[in-house]
């Protein structure tokens, strides 16, 4: 690259950050979020038997739904039960432990967070004050410390006292680096990592006696993934890894159970939405226009196409400006 047009992106990429928050605070405003209402009570359905999901509503979190929006699980083995995510708020730990009770009289061994994401995060106390040990991977939990308070001051200002009362920040009991094998309740559970995807430390859990997934972060069902915390080429990656596994249904991190073709799904979003920025970089187009001029119209009916997917334009215009910028 010559020193002229080095110097012309450099003149493009100043105030890049400043932009590109203004474009978050809007896109990720209360009033432009799907409006879903779900109570306090977790209803949990089985997938496959002893293995259970707890949906959440969708949409953007918000008073009407009590910021239940991303799904949590449970699998009950031969001598106890492991919880997948823990809801948003302490007292949505509290109705899922409600539940577990309701369905199981075994007891809860393990709780087990598979992103970095406030809606999977925050019931984690609900837990911990019972003595079960809560476990993520190192990476999350890096992440979760560095910037949570702030997400948990958020999710306190957007959902108001009443509904996050008692829910504070926490670090999980065990930390974990790579792919295991979880047991110790007389049940098989396939932890996996397969490095930066979704986001830092993001896994999957996959029961290995009935084919049921948890994807966490790695996979959304109709709603635009977000990509904020991604390294798009290793999720990519590990989209690739998980055809490979014997899923039979998939609980992913928001949306309705699904099948493996989910992961053929996420993955032509990620792409197209990869390209589609790179065509409008290369024919000029500025920050500002590239939320509205990178419409993916074969994904226009998921949830939070017209947030989430703008803001993901933002951030990948701005990494390839970057990438050619210092190339």
């Amino acid at each position: 690259m010559t020193a002229a047009a080095r110097a012309r992106l450099a003149h493009r990429a100043h105030g890049v950050c400043l932009a590109l928050l203004a474009i978050c605070a809007i896109t990720l405003a209360p009033g432009c979020a799907a409006t879903a209402t779900a109570g306090d009570g977790a209803t949990a359905t089985e997938l496959a038997p002893g293995v259970f999901m707890v949906r959440g509503s969708g949409g953007a979190a918000e008073p009407a739904n009590l910021g239940r929006i991303g799904n949590a699980g449970f699998i009950v083995g031969d001598s106890g039960v492991i919880a997948i995510d823990t809801g948003t708020s302490y007292r949505h730990g509290q109705a899922l432990l409600a539940r577990i009770a309701q369905t199981t009289d075994k007891p809860v061994k393990l709780a087990l967070i598979t992103h970095v994401q406030p809606e999977f995060l925050f019931g984690a106390n609900a837990f911990r004050e019972r003595g079960i040990p809560i476990r993520m991977h190192r990476e999350a939990a890096s992440l979760m410390a560095a910037r949570c308070e702030s997400c948990l001051k958020n999710l306190k200002l957007t959902l108001g006292d009443e509904a996050m009362v008692g829910t504070t920040m926490f670090r999980p009991d065990e930390v974990f680096d790579q792919t295991h094998t979880l047991s110790q309740w007389g049940r098989a559970v396939r932890v996996i990592y397969l490095g930066h995807s979704s986001g830092p430390g993001a896994v999957a859990v996959l029961d290995e006696r009935s084919g049921v997934l948890f994807a966490g972060g790695l996979l959304d069902e109709h709603r635009i993934p977000d990509v904020l915390d991604s390294d798009l080429a290793g999720w990519g990656d590990a989209l690739a890894r998980l055809r490979e596994l014997p899923i039979r249904r998939i609980v992913p991190g928001h949306g309705r159970a699904t099948t493996a073709a989910a992961v053929d799904a996420v993955a032509r979003y990620l792409s197209g939405l990869q390209t589609r920025v790179a065509e409008l970089l290369a024919a000029g187009a500025s920050l500002s226009e590239a939320p509205e001029a990178a419409s993916l119209p074969d994904f226009a009916t998921w949830d939070q196409y017209d947030t989430i997917h703008r803001r993901n334009a933002s951030i990948v215009y701005v990494r390839l400006e970057r990438e050619l910028l210092y190339k």
